[in-house]
């Protein structure tokens, strides 16, 4: 039986959802990416994102120009820079045969122009080029070292929002119950729990991880996101000085986990790679959409996420 569904006034918009930094399905970070025909209003793209309830989703279309556009919004602001969701849009754009295997291009963003390419082999893999930046020594706040019980090693701020903290090998980083709901502060807009990995490290490409992290966001509405590229690009650079290599591999421990390899690049920039899977393909039914041309709407604090 066909259910007569009320069609909404606009256009119809092709969308998937892909699991970025995922070997298989029910990995990685989900993200939601929108083939736009035209720039769509805040208000409509906002009111999407909170539907799909994914960390990021993605909007994308191409400007007059021929240039590639992209937007990320979490459930409930627009950020100005993602990882995973870039990710994600690429993967989308080979899937919907707007970009071919081995090809360039920049996406224009909030954040610059973001160099990525879809990658030939392996299937569904890409890279990305996203900006670092420096980590600022910082004293650790009292409450974060007894929540993870008095092993905190080193903690650090970044002009990209994120706090930092390191722990010890041994400490039970997979098994940490979520401190979100009581993160302090900063920390809320963004934290990363990061650690040297341990005798038996997890594998990514068949080459085992060198560090891994969790990332909790609850000022950004995300209580924990699964694998976020840019805290990747974020702590890469400083692991790559420990072990004196120009690459590391990249682990996060979440539940839903994933990894990835992360690359030097040109200075305050660092390459990392990734695979995903295609969990749906579909069409959005919702209209009004209206238009937005130029407008870029931050979260307060300017932090990034995914």
């Amino acid at each position: 039986m066909t259910i007569p569904w009320p069609a909404p006034a606009g256009s119809v918009q092709r969308a998937v959802l892909v699991e970025a930094f995922a070997a298989g399905p029910l990995q990685g970070n989900g993200a939601a990416v929108v083939l736009l025909q035209d720039p769509a209003s805040v208000d409509w793209m906002q009111a999407l994102a909170a539907s799909f309830r994914q960390s990021e989703t993605a909007f994308l279309w191409r400007r007059p120009d021929g240039v590639w556009a992209l937007r990320w919004f979490t459930p409930s602001c627009e950020v100005p820079l993602c990882g995973h969701a870039t990710l994600a849009a690429v993967l989308a754009l080979g899937h919907w045969e707007l970009l071919k295997p081995g090809a360039t291009l920049g996406l224009a963003s909030r954040s610059g122009s973001l160099a990525v390419q879809l990658q030939a082999t392996p299937a569904a893999s890409a890279s990305l080029v996203l900006p670092s930046g420096a980590l600022e020594v910082l004293p650790p706040p009292a409450y974060l070292a007894e929540l993870c019980g008095g092993d905190l090693l080193g903690y650090w701020g970044s002009a990209l929002g994120y706090r930092v903290a390191l722990l010890p090998p041994q400490f039970p980083l997979a098994a940490l119950a979520s401190p979100a709901p009581l993160l302090q502060g900063p920390d809320r807009q963004g934290l990363v729990l990061m650690q040297a990995a341990g005798p038996a490290p997890p594998a990514w490409q068949g080459r085992p991880c060198d560090y891994q992290l969790r990332f909790f966001a609850p000022g950004l509405g995300i209580d924990e996101d699964p694998v976020t590229g840019s805290a990747h690009a974020l702590v890469a650079p400083w692991w790559m000085r420990q072990i004196h290599r120009n690459s590391v591999i990249g682990w996060q421990c979440s539940p839903r986990h994933g990894g990835m390899l992360c690359e030097q690049d040109q200075a305050g920039h660092v390459r990392l790679t990734g695979s995903g899977h295609l969990l749906w393909d579909g069409l959005i039914h919702a209209g009004g959409a209206g238009h937005d041309e130029d407008g870029w709407l931050v979260c307060q604090g300017g932090a990034v996420a995914g």
